[in-house]
């Protein structure tokens, strides 16, 4: 049978990004500082303001405005009357310290409360999806790969002035034919990209298939019948928060596998890893790449969930979805083996105290190869 699937993704300068971009950078400062900083932060984004607020206790200090204007910068946002400006917008910050409710169980988890192990508890109650597949090397879904992989280059060709009119923001949409559930051809490509004034649409049409899909998408995956949006409202100058405001963790689908797998709801841009629906998330796409990567099935879904306070899950689900060469209770069983599931154990396993989250924010958080979730292991 013969169905398509679509999944998105967005460059930094989409509006969401920007205030994902800016409340990991936040976070990596203060990780920088403070290993064991506890991070909560949200960025909105609107017509030339940016609001951050949220909750953080560190032993370190950091001079958020200048980090939020850093990061708009680095972007490429310069234009307050397309965009934003990084040297006019106005900043504003309110912060406080994490509730002493929530400390009182992210401290100490109720086993090491109770002298069974130690550990620090889940920062909230939570159900947390990891994913992988094997339609590409990385063991990601196709659609989101692409998707991906395209609103990268938009971004690259951008930064090198190859295509030197297009601006930062941008989203991208890519459409996968399968065929008895293998992908078999891309059906449809939606670019929409940020433009400077009075840029000529058909030569945009061209330098974006030229230089930005045909430099990504594999020829054997394109034929005759593809068909290619490529800014079809016909005009993109005002974007970025101009455009359209902006909010820390909007684009949980975009981070994740774009819609093929479930999601728990959680969002993880600004979050230090005491929050299981970051560092939980990142586990369990570990646990599902190596389920695949070890041969166990071609695809696999993994489900942990967590009760604040709590250390250990209250639950650990594997669904191989039919793919599997051995019994999914002894996958299960090897896991549960391998891994400490633990919020502590989680942290120190998969090294989580490090300013690494800045890597995390732009393209996907899974299916990068630098990253300490998706090495490879022998389970």
């Amino acid at each position: 049978m013969r169905k398509l699937f679509t999944s998105e993704s967005v460059t930094e300068g989409h509006p969401d990004k920007l205030c994902d971009y800016i409340s990991d950078s936040i976070l990596d400062s203060y990780l920088a500082l403070d290993p064991f900083s506890r991070v909560a932060c949200e960025t909105v984004a609107g017509k030339g303001e940016i609001y951050v607020t949220g909750e953080i206790t560190s032993n370190a200090e950091v001079d958020i405005e200048k980090i939020v204007r850093d990061t708009i910068k680095e972007v490429g946002f310069e234009d307050s009357k397309t965009d934003i400006d990084y040297r006019t917008c106005k900043v504003m910050i309110n912060m406080s310290k994490q509730s002493s409710d929530i400390a009182l169980g992210v401290d100490k988890s109720l086993e090491e409360k109770n002298g069974e192990i130690e550990s620090v508890g889940a920062g909230d109650q939570g159900l947390m999806f990891g994913f992988a597949c094997d339609e590409t090397k990385e063991l990601m879904p196709l659609p989101i790969s692409l998707a991906h992989r395209l609103a990268k280059q938009l971004s690259y060709v951008r930064k090198q002035k190859i295509i030197d009119y297009i601006k930062p923001d941008g989203k991208v949409q890519v459409t996968v034919e399968y065929d008895d559930n293998v992908s078999v051809r891309v059906d449809t490509i939606v670019i929409s990209t940020q433009h400077k004034e009075n840029v000529d649409l058909n030569v945009l049409k061209n330098d974006i298939k030229e230089k930005v899909i045909n430099k990504i998408v594999p020829n054997n995956l394109l034929d005759e019948n593809t068909k290619y949006f490529i800014n079809p409202t016909g005009r993109f100058v005002i974007g970025g928060p101009f455009g359209d405001s902006g909010l820390t963790g909007r684009k949980i689908i975009v981070d994740t596998y774009g819609g093929y797998s479930r999601h728990g709801g959680g969002a993880f841009s600004g979050k230090d890893p005491t929050k299981v629906d970051r560092s939980a998330c990142y586990m369990a796409r570990h646990i599902a790449k190596n389920v695949v990567a070890n041969g166990y099935a071609s695809k696999c879904e993994v489900q942990l969930a967590y009760a604040i306070g709590v250390a250990k899950p209250v639950s650990v689900y594997i669904d191989t979805f039919g793919t599997n060469t051995i019994p999914e209770e002894e996958i299960v069983q090897k896991v549960n083996n391998k891994f400490d599931l633990t919020p502590t154990g989680i942290i120190n396993y998969l090294d989580l105290r490090k300013p690494i989250y800045r890597l995390t924010t732009n393209y996907g958080h899974f299916g990068k190869d630098n990253l300490s979730w998706e090495k490879i292991i022998e389970l």
